[in-house]
């Protein structure tokens, strides 16, 4: 199924609706948006199912298939027919009482080009797809997708009617029949093994293949033999458009053949006796009874016409709440003076208050359905407002009190931030272990509503399995049920929810059976779930499903259902020391205003930047700013994220002064924590990760703070824990302890830390990390964006070449040989802590190149950086007569550069291609002729500008003007993480005039330089160009061409113009800027002659 396909069809059905309908409805005076929002609904979704009853040959008479064929008035003649004739079937989703709905019905619906012919062509909607029951649930979702967005997107709490726009999900089919096969058909099998060949149809049913297991033995105290199809009740409390009910349905079917049942009476028994549901949207609940009804037509077309005949009941329900029924309407249902009945009836019907926000969490005490059966039946014809209320109040109050064999839901997901105060209080007075999200909530309601031997199944996001929020909730599982399968997606292997998901069934008691994982983390894409789910179902020897005993989760601290850990890996997590009592884990300085106290370090006056304290004392002494600040960043091993620093000055003053203020009106005192470790020699790791753990050794001299958590460790061991952190060990510890990926010190602290006896070995890993760190270091300072960068790797290992070409080649074999010693290096140590903590059997050395964090040679990169380095050149921030950064605040002194002069006045002209002058690109030639020399100059040239690309008639000239004019200050923003330190001043789209300046060098003259120097000769320069094209244009030249070229000049020329008046108006006002404000805020002051950062 083309899903994007049915998506895009249901979006433009419903603008088209709702403008067609609101068109109409103004024609008859009709203006409440309500009313046409729901007249669109309606329409869609009876059409749908019309279209749907067509197919399959289930109503009396064509509608759509001739649509081309029929005129407007018959068509609409058909369509209004047939929704009347439904009316006595569908009550409620074709009711005859809205009259407004055929008045609002817009003729322009069935033209050519509508939502309805759409709906008939087989490429958008295929025929086949359109007569499956699943179709209409699709389409319904879909309908609502956009309004689902806009609540989402709000990022507020939920109203009660915003609840089913954000939780409505339509559950894959394939997730629906396993939970299905694996609930209810489980239940019946193990009660009538007898009936075991049923399995065969049942695709997603895993068995139990547990050799060491007697699983007759040990269920059967819970097993009831003697139990009939009919009395099994099933249960959706979440039922959205029956998705899971229709399925339950042809599970039931077939069980009920196989019993030996008539099959004309089978749909009948099957929907009044089996199965049950629940939802809030009444809107839904039309659509589930409309699908159930279809999926019975399926196995008797003649189901509808005997089902009104002999009265069918049908146990599906949405909820109606009592909020706005009165002491009056009470009274008016209760005999006169009985005030013991009105006591009785007000409590029962104050149980449904806010029944449409807590849905299926409902409790309902126990109910004298005879009482009050009694009272109704006097007044069953009476038009009180209650007495038309109490038939589904006493309806939803039955279903909620019965008992089910077995329960299987997609519950709704939402954040307990989400919750509106009503529901939040709710799960927290009656699911207090529920209390972090919704779909919790609905796991505890399902226990209690599903019988002491039952089965459960669930579709959730699998948080629940793993963090802390949610610690009660698994134990509870652990010590009171029994896992039998779970299924984890992969991170996106649902695209109809925005988070990972697992789906699971369990026994709702305690047999000891090992359950069935299967896990799907590295299989991407939606497509392969169900593949891969197929394949582990079939042969349970893959490697990613497992047979566990949930018992094992309890020997691992906050019990995290860690399915895929190794006996021996538990039994050393179990039973080994700690990390803590090697290493102090710590969380850092929680600043509360980054972006007031943190600066990339490229960003401020680089003498002003304290390195290499020894502690708080010596920074406060030195009477520095900034400090450097560890803040943990991306995936990266042994060395590096070295970006930022923090404003320290005095001890911190004015980060103490702000939380100071901050504490005094919030609940918990955050702010400066662990002082006594500042400074100090560490390990630091980022909090956060999407793939891996990245451990990295810090010299002294670094605060950090909660991204960026240190251990500390004295002396030389320091570099033993750097090893096991980088290990892979350390992380398949972690993923089994804490598999969210959120590495908190409390995490790390709690390692298992196996130290060998042999000193040699503590040597090894000793000098294999030093190494380690010592290449991950010299990688880091490869690149301008470290501190400590000295030259740029061509010029470093230019040695006596004369070509860039052979730079890059010598630099490639240098970056290979160091990545192939670095992960060699990983590999030794793999196997060396696999064999001190005795797990060869469950884990191997090896290391993939990805998880090898140094970067290895790139042409593109490697050439980008270092133009990026030569324009540094052309400023003075590096010097080609000394390494490392030589300017970058302080007192600019022109005996650094004789090799190679940078610009004095701090100004670097971007012409385009066929201007001269001394621009970027004449500079860059020429720095590229001094470190090559002039024989190469040509081949230089081309091979860099083959390295960044050039385009289809370009040369390597016109190519590198490109580079400059159009993408060096996009690459110069992603370098600098958006905060540049050339900034691009700029005339506007037309590029009539572009320059860079360096931060570091800015006066409050320089955009008076720029104005005079630079603009006003570029202006005149366009205007003599400008005066020659119209010479050109008057001596009978190529008119057409000329006069296009004309046009873009005369633009250039109005733009240029702008410009100067706006740069002459801020260069008037002499403007100032301060290092320490970080380029954010000094970029701001600046607007509309800089280019925007993006």
């Amino acid at each position: 199924m083309n899903r994007n396909s049915i998506k895009r069809f249901a979006n433009d059905a419903r603008r088209e609706l709702l403008q067609k309908i609101e068109n109409k409805a103004k024609q008859i005076e009709i203006t409440d948006a309500a009313i046409i929002e729901e007249a669109a609904y309606k329409w869609f979704i009876r059409i749908i199912a019309l279209r749907f009853m067509e197919m399959n040959g289930l109503l009396p008479e064509k509608v759509f298939d001739n649509i081309n064929n029929s005129s407007k008035h018959t068509l609409k003649k058909t369509i209004f027919r047939n929704c009347d004739e439904l009316h006595p079937y569908f009550p409620s989703l074709f009711s005859k009482d809205e009259t407004y709905l055929k008045s609002l019905f817009p003729e322009e619906l069935l033209n050519e080009q509508s939502f309805i012919t759409k709906l008939t062509d087989p490429l958008i909607i295929p025929d086949e797809l359109m007569s499956r029951v699943e179709i209409i649930g699709w389409l319904y979702q879909y309908f609502f997708a956009e309004e689902k967005e806009h609540v989402i997107k709000a990022k507020k709490k939920y109203t009660t009617a915003e609840i089913p726009y954000a939780t409505q999900v339509f559950t894959p089919d394939w997730i629906v029949r396993y939970m299905v096969q694996n609930t209810l058909g489980r239940y019946w099998i193990e009660s009538h093994p007898e009936h075991r060949d049923l399995i065969a149809n049942w695709e997603f049913y895993i068995e139990n293949q547990d050799d060491e297991v007697r699983f007759e033995q040990n269920l059967e105290p819970y097993i009831d033999q003697k139990i009939r199809i009919e009395e099994i009740k099933c249960f959706d409390p979440a039922m959205g458009s029956g998705h899971i009910l229709v399925y339950m349905f042809d599970v039931l079917y077939e069980i009920y053949c196989r019993c030996g049942y008539n099959k004309q009476e089978i749909p009948r028994l099957i929907i009044e006796y089996n199965l049950y549901g629940v939802d809030i949207d009444d809107r839904v609940y039309d659509v589930a009874v409309f699908l159930l009804t279809m999926k019975a037509m399926q196995y008797d077309k003649n189901f509808l016409t005997t089902a009104v005949q002999d009265g069918l009941k049908m146990n599906l329900v949405s909820m109606q709440e009592t909020n706005h029924v009165t002491h009056e309407d009470i009274a008016c249902f209760v005999s006169q003076n009985n005030e013991r009945a009105f006591v009785r009836i007000e409590h029962f019907i104050n149980q449904f208050i806010n029944a449409k926000t807590f849905g299926s969490l409902l409790q309902i005490d126990s109910v004298d359905y005879d009482f009050l059966k009694q009272n109704y039946e006097g007044l069953r014809q009476s038009k009180i407002k209650l007495a038309k209320l109490m038939p589904a109040l006493l309806k939803q109050a039955q279903i909620f009190q019965n008992k089910y064999d077995v329960l299987v839901t997609n519950p709704p997901y939402i954040g307990n931030r989400y919750l509106n105060s009503d529901l939040s209080n709710y799960i927290e007075t009656f699911y207090p272990l529920g209390k972090k999200d919704l779909f919790a909530a609905f796991m505890l309601a399902g226990f209690k509503k599903v019988k002491k031997y039952g089965l459960l199944g669930f579709m959730t996001p699998y948080v629940w399995m793993f963090i802390s929020s949610f610690e009660g909730l698994r134990s509870h599982i652990m010590y009171e049920k029994d896992i039998s399968t779970l299924i984890q997606l992969e991170y996106s292997g649902f695209d109809g929810a925005t988070v990972p998901v697992c789906t699971f069934t369990l026994r709702n008691y305690k047999a000891g059976i090992p359950g069935q994982y299967i896990n799907l983390a590295e299989f991407k894409g939606v497509n392969n779930q169900p593949l891969k789910t197929l394949k582990a179902v079939k042969n349970p020897k893959v490697d990613y499903r497992y047979s566990v005993n949930a018992d094992i989760f309890k020997k691992i601290q906050g019990h995290p259902l860690s399915f895929w850990a190794g006996k021996q890996a538990i039994h050393v997590i179990e039973n080994a020391e700690k990390l803590e009592t090697i290493a102090k884990a710590r969380v850092g300085l929680q600043t509360s205003d980054n972006q007031r106290f943190l600066r990339l370090w490229h960003e401020v006056d680089f003498q002003k930047i304290g390195f290499g304290m020894k502690d708080r004392s010596e920074a406060r002494e030195s009477k520095l700013k900034w400090f450097p600040y560890n803040k943990g960043g991306e995936y990266r091993k042994w060395y590096g994220n070295q970006f930022y620093v923090v404003n320290w000055e005095d001890d911190g003053r004015e980060i103490r002064e702000f939380n100071t203020y901050l504490n005094a009106s919030r609940d918990s005192k955050i702010g400066i924590a662990n002082t006594e470790f500042y400074f100090k020699e560490s390990i630091t790791w980022s909090f956060v990760s999407s793939s891996y753990f990245g451990v990295r050794y810090s010299e002294k001299g670094f605060l950090f703070d909660t991204g960026g958590s240190s251990a500390f460790v004295d002396g030389e061991f320091i570099y033993y824990i750097t090893a096991f952190l980088c290990s892979k060990l350390a992380y398949e510890f972690l993923r089994i302890q804490n598999p969210t990926l959120n590495f908190q010190p409390g995490n790390i602290a709690n390692l298992p830390l196996v130290i060998p006896e042999n000193q040699w070995e503590i040597s090894e890993i000793i000098d294999l990390a030093k190494e380690n760190i010592k290449i991950s270091k010299s990688e880091w300072d490869s690149y301008e964006t470290s501190w400590n960068f000295k030259v740029h790797p061509l010029l470093k290992f230019k040695g006596v070449e004369k070509t860039v070409g052979k730079a890059f080649e010598n630099w490639k074999r240098h970056s290979q040989k160091m990545f192939s010693i670095l992960k060699s290096n990983e590999e030794k140590l793999n196997g060396l802590f696999i064999d001190i903590y005795d797990l060869g059997n469950e884990y191997t050395p090896e290391v993939n190149d990805e998880n090898v964090t140094i970067r290895q040679a790139n042409l593109g990169r490697e050439i980008k950086s270092f133009i990026s380095y030569a324009i540094g050149c052309m400023f003075g921030r590096y010097s080609l007569d000394e390494d490392g950064l030589i300017f970058a605040g302080g007192e600019f002194n022109e005996k650094h550069y004789k090799t190679f002069t940078p610009t004095k006045d701090n100004i670097v002209p971007i012409l385009s291609d066929g201007h001269s002058g001394n621009d970027i690109f004449t500079r860059f030639v020429e720095f590229v002729k001094i470190i090559f020399g002039d024989e190469t100059l040509t081949e230089n040239l081309k091979f860099i500008a083959s390295a960044i690309g050039v385009k289809k008639g370009e040369n390597p000239r016109s190519a590198l003007h490109r580079y400059f004019l159009q993408d060096f200050y996009k690459d110069h923003l992603k370098v600098y993480k958006k905060r540049p330190i050339y900034w691009l001043f700029t005339s506007g789209k037309h590029r009539a005039f572009n320059c860079l300046v360096y931060i570091h060098r800015y006066d409050t003259d320089t955009l008076t330089r720029i104005r005079d120097d630079y603009l006003r000769e570029q202006l005149g320069l366009l205007e003599e160009e400008k005066s020659s094209l119209l010479k050109m244009m008057d001596s009978g030249s190529d008119g057409k061409e000329i006069a296009k070229e004309l046009k873009a000049l005369e633009m250039q020329i109005e733009e240029l113009k702008k410009y100067y008046y706006c740069l002459h108006e801020q260069a008037e006002q002499q403007i100032e800027i301060d290092l320490d404000d970080g380029v954010a805020v000094n970029y701001q002051k600046f607007e509309g002659l800089v280019a925007p950062i993006k």
